[in-house]
């Protein structure tokens, strides 16, 4: 392989070498992306259909739920038709095409959180001001903003990784295409470009976290000078679904990215790639509809209404 135009395919990482454990594998992330797919299909269903979640907060929510779905249906379905199929290559056009969704749907999960946050400031803190602020304009401004924003930073990195050639193999450390795996195969010292594109993209993200902690911080003092125990107890069910979230989405992607050299191993760098890309998106449904009880009764109504047609 001696540069990129005449790479016409990538090997990806296998999780196991035995027949039996590749079919377990693949059995295990079915059962896991059909319930990431149930989860999130079931809060779209819900918002979409019932009148009484159509408020900025269950439209963020939304969006959330669709950018859900496609974050793991970037990377789950090639690794387990890899897994059935006892294979691993993936083509030059599929790799550049997984690491485009996969930067462009986790940037716009990442802003969209942020924008959930502000959302739950301004509902918390200035809720006189909510329906100036966060009308149904304003929210498809944020949302259209933050999609927008997405396509251009996962072009960007696309074009930026795939310029570069490849002389060092075509075996990726990763079960998906995955940048810093790619970075190892360029033999050019022009991998500096990306690299120094990612730690801009980490001052970014990180001024978006401190924006969050910020929010919560102004939140939560707005939260204990409730009189009204109800109320405290209303705004928490609202906040820390969304909190444990950002928590999870961060936590596992710092890990993934900051984890110490000396700690690393394919077999870790392939566990940790699952806690990342696929474990926030199966137990955000969860989360969010765990302390939620109108979001609660709304899947419970739908779900009666699909048993009642089926039955």
């Amino acid at each position: 392989m001696s540069n990129s135009s005449s790479s016409t395919e990538f090997l990806l990482l296998p999780f196991a070498d035995t027949r039996e454990l590749q079919l377990l594998h693949f059995a295990l992330f079915l059962g896991i992306y059909l319930a990431a797919l149930l989860g999130n299909g079931l809060i779209l269903t819900a918002v979409a259909c019932d009148h009484r979640l159509h408020t900025p907060m269950y439209f963020f929510l939304l969006n959330l739920a669709l950018l859900d779905l496609g974050c793991i249906s970037t990377t789950v379905p090639k690794a387990m038709a890899n897994s059935l199929w006892d294979a691993r290559a993936i083509s030059y056009t599929g790799c550049a095409a997984q690491v485009f969704f996969f930067f462009f749907l986790f940037s716009v999960e990442y802003c969209l959180l942020t924008i959930m946050a502000y959302d739950r400031y301004v509902a918390i803190c200035k809720p006189l001001h909510y329906g100036t602020l966060l009308g149904s304009r304003a929210c498809a401004q944020m949302s259209a903003a933050a999609w927008g924003s997405g396509v251009l930073y996962a072009l960007l990195h696309t074009a930026n990784t795939f310029s570069l050639p490849f002389c060092r193999g075509r075996v990726i450390d990763q079960f998906f295409c995955e940048v810093p795996q790619i970075l190892k195969l360029s033999c050019s010292d022009s991998h500096l470009r990306e690299i120094r594109l990612l730690t801009f993209s980490v001052f970014v993200f990180l001024g978006c976290f401190v924006y969050i902690v910020l929010s919560y911080v102004q939140i939560f003092r707005a939260v204990l000078r409730m009189p009204s125990e109800r109320g405290r107890h209303k705004a928490f069910s609202t906040c820390l679904p969304h909190l444990f979230v950002v928590s999870l989405f961060i936590s596992t992607g710092i890990f993934s990215y900051l984890k110490p050299t000396s700690i690393s191993s394919p077999s870790l760098n392939l566990a940790v790639a699952v806690l990342y890309s696929v474990l926030p998106q199966v137990l955000n449904p969860l989360i969010y509809s765990m302390r939620n009880q109108e979001l609660k009764e709304a899947i419970r109504k739908v779900m009666s209404q699909m048993f009642s047609r089926m039955c």
